[in-house]
């Protein structure tokens, strides 16, 4: 396998701020490069050879980025690499309060600011859950290092870890692992979130000056990925990791203040960040043989990550106050030396053990099974172990179709490998039935694709196929003989079935015993909706003669409506239609009036806006002319008159004038544009006012005429204020709905961002409710263990919280 080295990509994120230091911080054009300036201190004198210039230049610099930019540009490539194999490393470094535990978790409060270890789960359950040729095992794991101690985040929820084993990290052949971290099978997004809230709520926070909710601690949240593959003939497995990164923030003790416990763990997180630099020193220096991964445990865990199999990306989180400079400075310097760090990322391939014995006991079996029957037929001739020969192959053949033909009852058997042939010549046989089964038909049908959603709207709106999918088989009580067909838009959905006539049947030659196998066979494997083409002239021909004569049979819409009511309601897409010509035809004529006005409108700003982009280049070409003009009389030499005015000749004269007037007819054709957007927009509003009363007026129809039924309707107050419309349907037909199923569809509606972020909010919504929970508990254990009297208030308070 070609090892290919890759350098560490480093990016800075600005963490937005209102007194952003614009003359000492300066970005590059192509938001790659960033420069720091500093002014010269006077107090040291006139020689003062102090630098007071850099320029860094990083893979990207994002300032005022959104999350979902800074997902996009950081972990979407890397994330998209470890689904197919390779490691991944993502890492926040910088001064505390900069911002790092935003990128990476971002906030729980709100979906659209999340950071980027949500949306890496999302992103890999998402892919795992379209993968079609593989089977995908997701696990997590979260790893607080403490003041040198290693932590499990996840230790409280149950699992099958190693419960009070104590956390150490071991080098393996395979790399460095944690022994004693429990690691969590998620199959669906809410319960990896619901683990990563779970982890946030037990890490180690303090306050100081700089930063109200300081991180103490470096916390790895690490995602496993396992994929095996479907393909039986494949034993291979791919296996790999993505390790997210959030260390805590380097700390000036003459800034933060820190003091008593906060002072020292101030002191282990600029320990081991200084151990974690003169690794990165180190690894970028190629004559150094020795690299101390050992000095520190932040460093030993990161040893995979830092110069081994493993693509690793750095975001240096930096403040713009000019205040902040010095730390600026010192996080740039890292992120230039993690450049320098060249990685080795390879697929992590390895043979799936389990797989190998099943297939060599599955051989063994083979093999005894071929023995057994050698011994069992001992009068006949001897049992042959190597593969068939083509002369055995067409024997077998020509025997399978005696066998189906009748001519013979039983198929000649010698060994197991004559069974296998068997069955793929009958395999063989069906397959070339359903081969020639579909030729008869696309000779006399035309197949319309099931998820060809344009070709089944255009066959619906033909009259050849209905609301259900149902092929019309008979118009004005003539059979056309198209029969019916149920059609779904997933594959391998419901059963299809075709009915024809006999006489049909006889025309395409089928026997009556095997052509109905052959056709439902063929139909259930197809996802199509066939229809015959002789046929569609004909429905074409029917449906505009009843729309032709709708109007003069308002007695037999109402009672198709009834019946339609009864039996099952129309696709909105056709009672829109009969709406538009019975109660809704007012509202349709004004509307239909309206955007006739409005296309008039934008013809008519269309017109004027190319006559006026062809006089401006009429008066470019004369202002040329005139130009050239004045430069010939200026090289030849002007003549004036008596009083001292320039003479000029005809020509340019003439072009004078007409650039004047073609001036005043630009202004006169530019006012008219400008009164036609005005008008445009008026209308636009009309437009759009007749389209929302048209859609509501016609969502109450609809509802009144097919969805409500008639009891229902009769228990509403007859001549209210209320109509049967108005109420809002899944009130009315929801009496007998699920409580959780009401409940979730009411969260889908009513969440704040898309559809993908109910289980984001559902998660925190579990994490919230176990941390209350989990609160009252202790208030009530102290209420119990307090000596003195507990009152009703402190209990009704308990148990309310509880609630």
């Amino acid at each position: 396998m070609d090892i290919i080295e890759k350098r560490v990509q480093a990016f800075v994120r600005v963490k937005p701020t209102a007194d952003f230091a614009q003359d000492m911080i300066k970005f590059g054009q192509d938001n790659k490069s960033i420069d720091i300036y500093l002014k010269k201190d006077a107090k040291q004198g006139v020689v003062n050879n102090r630098q007071t210039e850099w320029c860094f230049r990083l893979d990207g610099v994002l300032h005022n980025a959104s999350q979902d930019l800074a997902y996009e540009t950081i972990a979407a490539k890397l994330v998209s690499e470890a689904l197919n194999g390779y490691n991944g490393t993502i890492m926040c470094y910088g001064q505390t309060g900069a911002g790092k535990t935003y990128t990476m978790t971002g906030t729980s409060t709100d979906y659209r600011h999340r950071g980027i270890i949500p949306r890496a789960i999302q992103q890999v359950l998402k892919a795992a859950a379209h993968c079609i040729d593989r089977f995908v095992t997701i696990r997590v794991s979260y790893l607080e290092i403490y003041n040198e101690t290693l932590c499990d985040l996840l230790a409280t929820v149950a699992s099958g870890g190693s419960g009070d084993v104590p956390l150490a990290v071991v080098d393996c052949p395979g790399g460095v692992y944690v022994k004693g971290l429990s690691v969590h099978t998620v199959n669906r997004e809410e319960d990896a979130l619901n683990l990563l809230f779970e982890g946030e709520t037990n890490r180690v926070i303090a306050e100081h000056t700089l930063n109200k909710n300081s991180s103490r601690s470096h916390c790895i949240f690490t995602i496993y990925i396992e994929c095996n593959f479907r393909v039986l003939s494949d034993v291979k497995c791919i296996n790999s990791k993505i390790n997210l990164i959030d260390l805590a923030g380097s700390e000036r003790l003459s800034k933060t203040g820190s003091e008593g416990q906060v002072l020292k763990e101030a002191t282990y997180i600029n320990k081991s960040l200084s151990f974690l630099e003169q690794i990165v020193i180190a690894l970028s220096d190629p004559r150094r043989d020795h690299i101390p991964f050992r000095q520190s445990k932040l460093t030993h865990v990161l040893k995979d990550s830092l110069g081994g199999n493993c693509n690793t990306v750095l975001v240096a989180n930096i403040c713009g106050e000019a205040v902040h400079v010095d730390e600026t400075l010192s996080s740039l310097r890292f992120a230039t030396r993690m450049k320098w760090i060249t990685t080795e990322p390879v697929v992590n391939e390895t043979c799936d053990t389990w797989w190998m014995v099943k297939t060599l006991e599955k051989e063994i079996s083979y093999l005894k099974r071929e023995l057994a029957m050698h011994d069992s037929l001992v009068n006949r001739s001897l049992v042959t172990y190597d593969p068939l020969t083509e002369i055995q192959i067409a024997d077998i053949k020509s025997q399978v179709l005696k066998y189906l033909e009748g001519s013979i009852d039983e198929i000649d058997i010698v060994n197991m490998r004559q069974v296998q042939e068997v069955f793929r010549q009958f395999k063989q046989l069906v397959s070339q039935q359903e081969q020639e089964v579909e030729a008869r038909l696309r000779s006399k049908y035309a197949l319309i694709d099931k998820n060809d959603f344009a070709a089944i709207a255009a066959a619906q709106k033909a009259g050849l196929v209905d609301v259900d999918g149902h092929v019309v088989g008979d118009i004005d009580g003539q059979d056309l003989g198209t029969g019916s067909a149920h059609f779904s838009s997933k594959h391998g959905g419901k059963k299809m079935k075709l009915k024809k006539s006999k006489d049909q049947g006889r025309k395409e030659g089928i026997g009556a015993s095997s052509s109905g196998k052959d056709m439902d066979v063929f139909l259930q494997s197809k996802t199509q909706v066939i229809t015959s083409t002789k046929d569609l002239d004909v429905k074409e021909g029917a449906r505009s003669q009843d729309a032709a004569n709708i109007d003069t049979q308002p007695s037999k819409l109402a009672s198709l409506r009834d019946s339609q009511q009864l039996s099952s309601p129309p696709s909105k897409a056709v009672a829109f239609e009969q709406f538009k010509k019975e109660c809704g035809s007012e509202i349709n004529r004004i509307f239909k009036e309206n955007k006739s006005i409005l296309l008039a409108r934008r013809k008519r700003s269309t017109a004027v806006a190319q006559r006026l982009n062809l006089m401006k280049q009429e008066m470019e070409g004369i202002k040329e002319a005139l130009g050239a003009q004045r430069q010939e009389r200026w090289q030849q030499g002007e003549y004036v008159d008596e009083t001292g005015q320039i003479i000029i000749d005809e020509e340019e004269f003439l072009l004078i004038m007409k650039l004047k007037d073609l001036k005043k007819e630009y202004r006169s054709d530019y006012a008219e544009l400008q009164d036609l957007k005005a008008e445009i927009q008026y209308c636009q509003q009309l437009v759009d006012q007749c389209r929302n009363k048209l859609v509501s007026e016609f969502e109450i129809w609809y509802n009144e005429s097919f969805l409500i039924p008639k009891d229902v309707q009769d228990t509403l107050k007859p001549g209210g204020n209320i109509r049967p419309g108005m109420i809002p349907i899944n009130r009315v037909l929801c009496l007998e709905q699920d409580v959780q199923d009401g409940f979730e569809q009411m969260q889908e509606a009513t969440l704040p961002a898309c559809p993908d972020s109910l289980s984001f909010y559902n998660a925190k919504m579990r994490a919230e409710q176990k941390h209350t929970y989990t609160r009252a508990m202790g208030s009530l254990e102290q209420m119990r263990r307090k000596p003195g009297l507990i009152t009703a208030t402190m209990r009704s308070k308990a148990a309310a919280s509880l609630r």
